[in-house]
Order: C-alpha cells, then structure tokens, then sequence
C-alpha cells in the first residue's frame, strides 16, 4: 500500500491558506504588486552553499532573487511574490527539497526599514512579540566572550570543540563561524521573542551592500530573523554595483570548485538590469513553510505540506 494520504492534517492545510491570504492582504494595503516569475532559468545561484537541481541545460530556481529585481530596476516598484522553490539535499525536519519562498523588494528602503516591515508582517501571523535587535558581532561576544570578525582562527577551532565537540582542525574561518552561529548562538536566542540578527561579517555579506562599523570594520547590511529557534527571513540592503556583483559570482565560482562542485552560469540578464541601474532597494526572502509551522504549533515541515518530498 502506497502512502498516498496527504502529510498535513486538514486543519494545517485551512491555516496555510489563511495565513497565504493574510500575506496578500498586507502588501495589498501598502501597494506592493503582487508578480510572478520564471522558475526555471538559463542561470543558476552561484552561492557556494546553495545546489541546484538541473532540467536539461536549464536550472530550477532556489530563489527569485534574480528576475524580481530585474522587474524593480525596470520600474516596477515595490513588488512581492509567493513561489516555489527549490534546494537539492535539503530534507529534514525543518527541510524540504522543494518549498514554497515569500520574497519581496522595496525600493527606497534601508535594511532597518525592511526588517521592520518584515517583523509586521510576522506579527500579523503569529502575534505581537518583543524585539531583540543584535549585531552578529556582539551576539558572538555576548554568549561566547569572542568578537568574530577579530580573533584568530585557532580561538574559534578551540570553540567549535568545546562547544560541539567538532574536531576543527581542517575548517576554515568561515566554517567555524557557520557552525557556531548554528549550534551555539542561534540556540541562544529568546524562542518568545522576535531576533534580528544584522552587519554580519564582510565575508558573508553574499548580495548585501558592505559598509563599515562604528569599529571600522568591514561589515555588511544583511540580517536574518529568527523566531521560535528557527530562522523566517534573510534580508539585505541590495548591492546595486555591478562590477562588484559580478567579482562576487566569479569568487562564488571559484569557492564552488575549491569545493569540488561545479562552476554555474553567471546571471548576465541581472548584471545588465544592474548596469542600467537598479535603484536602491531592500529585498528579503521569508520561508512561508515555517512561518505556518509556527501558527499550526507544529514540529516538522511536513505537518504543513499537502505532500512533503517522500511521497510528492
């Protein structure tokens, strides 16, 4: 006997809805247009950690970053959508290869502005909550007594054992903070209360502009937001140069086969929306499978699926 039941119980599925149509009716009121876009492409996401699934000499898209701001920097405005996508090897329990992305842009907008935003529109779901606003620096200094941007590599190797047990000796800089964040300051933070983690390290500023802390250091204007231990949305202040977007493809690329994955086509139609000129804007990605997770009090992703990946 196949099990060809759906995953989520009725009741999640009336919620999931629910929530879809609240989502519509908020940006509906601030006049964001609502857009669709392709979800296959000729490009892919260069991000190193990011895999993706081929159709043909196409690729299925982890995100619509790419062609949502193309619209803006044709003049669309501020613009949402609601969309499937899809990350290879990416199953578990908060997990599903294939799931569905809220991602919207605001131009004229700060990153501090978009995660206010962001935060609205959450409460709309799941109530009021307070906020923790903290700098991915001082999360670090405040539960680990160690400023990540600043110490050598062997203090974070040294806390990677200590506080996961990780035999570190071969990670990088980067894969120490990555697990850190992970199983140490993520885990940390107030499940009651909304976090917004900001400025992370320079290194990982992925598409967000870079800037400079009150240290001068280089920092970037990307922010995540947390909530009941998981992480919701990913933001940034949209980096709007194109030669510095197309240096970081081509790093991405070079990372990528440094670990032993392919090289992926660069985004030539982005970098030319670049070049005629993207106006500056805030863009996020929110996870809508995890945001109706919290509103269904449920533990697994596939409670909220009509059929997760083992029997889609």
């Amino acid at each position: 006997m196949t099990t060809w039941k759906p995953t989520a119980p009725l009741q999640n599925l009336i919620t999931r809805a629910q929530i879809i149509n609240k989502v519509r009716n908020f940006f509906q009121q601030r006049q964001v247009l609502e857009v669709e876009t392709p979800i296959i492409s000729q490009f892919a996401a260069t991000d190193p950690h990011l895999d993706s699934f081929r159709v043909n000499d196409h690729f299925l898209q982890t995100s619509p970053e790419f062609p949502m701001k193309r619209l803006v920097a044709a003049g669309s405005g501020p613009v949402f959508q609601i969309c499937k996508v899809f990350r290879q090897d990416e199953a578990g329990r908060r997990h599903n290869p294939e799931f569905t992305m809220l991602e919207w842009y605001q131009p004229g907008y700060t990153d501090q502005q978009l995660w206010q935003e962001a935060i609205a529109l959450i409460s709309c779901i799941t109530g009021a909550h307070p906020t923790q606003v903290i700098s991915y620096r001082d999360a670090f200094i405040s539960q680990l007594q160690v400023d990540p941007i600043t110490s050598d590599i062997s203090t974070l190797k040294k806390l990677c054992y200590e506080h996961t047990g990780a035999i570190a000796d071969d990670f990088s800089r980067e894969d120490c903070l990555d697990l850190l964040i992970s199983m140490v300051i993520e885990p940390g933070f107030n499940p009651d209360e909304f976090t917004v983690l900001h400025r992370f390290p320079a290194s990982q500023a992925a598409l967000a502009k870079k800037t400079t802390d009150e240290d001068g250091e280089m920092v970037s204007h990307r922010f995540e937001i947390f909530f009941k231990g998981m992480e919701l949305a990913n933001g940034y202040w949209e980096l709007t140069n194109t030669s510095e977007q197309e240096e970081r493809f081509e790093a991405d690329n070079q990372l990528r086969l440094k670990l032993g994955k392919q090289a992926l086509p660069v985004d030539r139609l982005l970098l030319d929306a670049l070049e005629a000129g993207l106006p500056d804007c805030a863009g996020i990605a929110l996870g809508l499978d995890r945001l109706v997770m919290i509103a269904c009090n449920s533990s697994n992703i596939k409670e909220v699926l009509s059929f997760s990946w083992e029997n889609a």
